[in-house]
């Protein structure tokens, strides 16, 4: 298969055509400048491989498919070889390292002008050969070089909310990737080019399957399904988790119950992990929603969080793989706030949990909104690890029309404060093990690829895949040099077109915010689809889907008040952040109506007034899309005309629809405001009616 793969990639790879973005950031096209590919042709002159294993054999492939269509020349793959220009590939399980790298880490560096790759282990070896491919294709010296990486994440993690009928929950690039109808007899070949991205980034574990969980994926049809495609995925690193439904001894054993102290229920359990693992010997583990939105869970039987989790961690415990347990819980109580809920129910079970199960916690109290504060519950778990969250598919961040880069919004949670052990206990250090000491350490992203040829919709959206598996690696680099990297590796090698759009980049998600959920407010997408405004909404199947639940307008002012008059929720933080967001007038602006109920008329530290300053932000979203376009145009030039082409439309939906957030939401609070839009900003041309309409067409798609 290997043989076959690298032929149909080297013939590709000779043709001329446009880009429609499948092949991601492993686009290996020529180096135009010539001295610099003749700089790197003389330290690449052959790879060398000494081992027959799979995966040494995958990397030693990778470098050669991207050797020569970077520099376009013939790069063999030899046994042995003399001289100066090699590439050494090498495996040395118990070689001491003067920079402790972990099992995946690598080392490259420069020996007799000779580059080696080296890592005790082979998946570290094949993580060093994408590392190396980054380097020339971002345009770094390769003299003297010396590199040495490890993860600081252990496990990092894809979580595909994937159906069994083919749809993808929350899914915004077309259809499931994964054919069940032609598993396991037919193998796709974007499996191949999925695992081979995911591998370039270091991520190392996928769960197959939606959260919101069917048992069908449990039984023996659909397992030897996943086998096959765990198959594909192994020799580069990455192992299959499942999602399972917690009723599964129910609906597929037959059981009266699914109690998790139920001996027959604990022996099923028991029966079905060993079953899973004579289909997939590597097997990661389990990924639980449970008691929560509707799914069943172990409180269904008067049984805790814990009690389910280590049940399955059990079933687990003659195995090497895990139990990811979800915190996204909460009840619907139309006087509660569901900022809360998560960290109520788990707390009482901090130090419960086996040492088998990672808690899975988004990475604010409510669900992906474009800006949050980040969960309590990061802040005050020292006995249970705890596993972060990330979506990667923009539910609420524009889907696939919006260009909307999220790397900041990733850091700035791993880079807020939690305090848990005094000032520096970042988030980032509570996820990464490094607080607490823990053993084990998760970081999940929501994926956003699909069926669509370029697998995440918009092109700037493969951005965001490619960015949440570089931080799960090391989450100190910076959101700038991520967005450079991926630019220069997908989208051009110009320096003058690069800086150009990694500062459209490094905007798109400030811009996003204005239009949407400026000043701290949230949670007021159209119903059910998640797409454009509705703050208007009042009514829904439970309170807490409602608009009206989270923004709180009334002709005083706006802001759900969660500092103890209406919820006491600030309170779930330490002291320090307690401090910093508790009082209004040093609250950052960013979080200031997620904790206050603001009147319209209050003057903030900007000179405008709560209202005035939600227009002017509303505002300048727009204004900011339009400057977006006007940078993209610039680029033209340097830019593949189908991708320039892409971007360019959806830029003009972005600005038609941040429009119509704008008018949405002016329209609609200044009901309550009762204030006029500030000079010089023009009222909106068309009625709160009007604007209505737009949703209710947008229902009927």
């Amino acid at each position: 298969m290997t043989k076959q793969l690298l032929l149909f990639f080297l013939v590709i790879s000779s043709l001329a055509f446009a880009d429609d973005g499948s092949r991601l950031w492993l686009n290996y096209d020529l180096i135009k400048d010539a001295k610099q590919r003749e700089s790197y042709a003389q330290l690449a002159k052959f790879i060398v491989v000494s081992s027959d294993n799979q995966t040494i054999k995958i990397a030693s492939e990778e470098l050669q498919i991207g050797l020569q269509g970077l520099l376009g020349k013939k790069v063999a793959i030899v046994k042995t070889a003399t001289g100066s220009g090699r590439i050494v590939l090498s495996v040395n399980k118990n070689a001491p390292s003067t920079t402790n790298l972990s099992e995946e880490g690598y080392e490259i560096y420069t020996e007799k002008d000779n580059i080696v790759i080296s890592s005790k282990t082979e998946t570290g070896v094949l993580y060093g050969a994408f590392e190396l491919l980054r380097a020339i294709q971002t345009g770094k010296s390769l003299t003297n070089i010396s590199i040495a990486s490890s993860p600081k994440i252990k496990i990092r993690m894809l979580n595909h909310w994937d159906n069994a009928n083919g749809t993808v929950e929350r899914g915004y690039a077309g259809s499931t990737m994964w054919k069940w109808n032609e598993l396991p007899y037919r193998i796709d070949p974007r499996y191949i080019m999925y695992a081979r991205a995911n591998a370039s980034i270091g991520i190392n574990a996928t769960s197959i399957n939606n959260v919101n969980a069917s048992s069908r994926f449990l039984t023996a049809e659909y397992l030897e399904k996943i086998k096959a495609v765990a198959d594909v995925l192994r020799p580069y690193g990455i192992r299959v988790f499942i999602s399972v439904n917690f009723r599964s001894p129910r609906t597929l054993g037959g059981l009266k119950t699914s109690d998790p102290l139920d001996p027959e229920v604990r022996k099923w359990w028991n029966e079905k992990t060993k079953e899973i693992h004579q289909y997939i010997p590597d097997f990661g583990g389990y990924l639980v929603k449970a008691n929560s939105e509707g799914e069943p869970g172990p409180q269904d039987y008067g049984r805790t969080h814990a009690d389910g989790a280590n049940m399955l961690a059990d079933a687990m415990r003659p195995f090497s793989g895990i139990v990811i347990w979800r915190a996204f819980v909460y009840n619907a109580d139309p006087n509660g706030d569901r900022f809360k809920e998560g960290y109520e129910q788990f707390k009482p079970l901090d130090g419960t949990f086996d040492p088998k199960v990672i808690v899975q916690v988004k990475n604010g109290p409510i669900d992906f909104m474009p800006r949050e504060p980040f969960h309590p519950m990061f802040g005050a778990f020292p006995k249970t690890t705890l596993g972060m969250e990330f979506q990667i598919t923009q539910e609420y961040l524009g889907q696939s029309t919006h260009l909307t880069y999220l790397a900041p919004m990733y850091k700035e949670c791993l880079y807020t404060d939690t305090y848990a052990k005094g000032q520096g206990s970042t988030v980032a250090k509570v996820i990464d093990g490094s607080l607490y000491n823990a053993s084990n350490s998760l970081m999940a992203g929501v994926a956003n690829t699909g069926s669509d040829v370029n697998w995440c919709g918009h092109p700037f959206n493969q951005s965001n895949w490619y960015a949440f598996g570089r931080l799960a690696w090391d989450h100190t680099l910076s959101s700038e040099q991520i967005a450079s990297e991926w630019i220069q590796m997908t989208l051009t090698q110009s320096k003058s077109a690069g800086q150009k759009i990694t500062d459209m980049m490094m905007k798109s998600h400030p811009v996003y915010v204005s239009y949407t959920y400026p000043l701290g407010t949230a949670h007021m997408m159209g119903e059910s689809h998640h797409y454009g405004p509705e703050p208007w909404l009042a009514k829904s199947a439970r309170p807490d889907w409602t608009s009206v639940y989270y923004h709180r307008a009334d002709s005083i002012g706006l802001g759900f008040d969660r500092t103890g008059k209406l919820s006491n929720a600030l309170q779930l933080y330490s002291p320090e952040v307690q401090k910093k967001w508790g009082n209004s007038e040093q609250c950052p602006l960013d979080y200031l109506l997620w904790f206050h109920h603001v009147p319209w008329s209050k003057k903030l530290r900007t000179g405008r007034s709560l209202w005035d300053e939600l227009c002017v932000r509303y505002y300048d979203g727009p204004v900011q899309v339009k400057r977006l376009q006007d940078t993209w145009e610039t680029v033209k030039p340097d830019i593949d005309t189908e991708t320039f082409e892409s971007v360019k439309g959806r830029l003009k939906i972005q600005e038609k629809e941040a429009l119509w957030w704008r008018d949405a939401c002016v329209l609609y609070f200044g009901e309550y405001s009762k204030m006029p839009v500030p000079k010089p900003l023009m009222p909106p041309q068309r009625t709160l009616n009007e604007v209505k309409k737009l949703v209710e067409i947008y229902h009927l798609r």
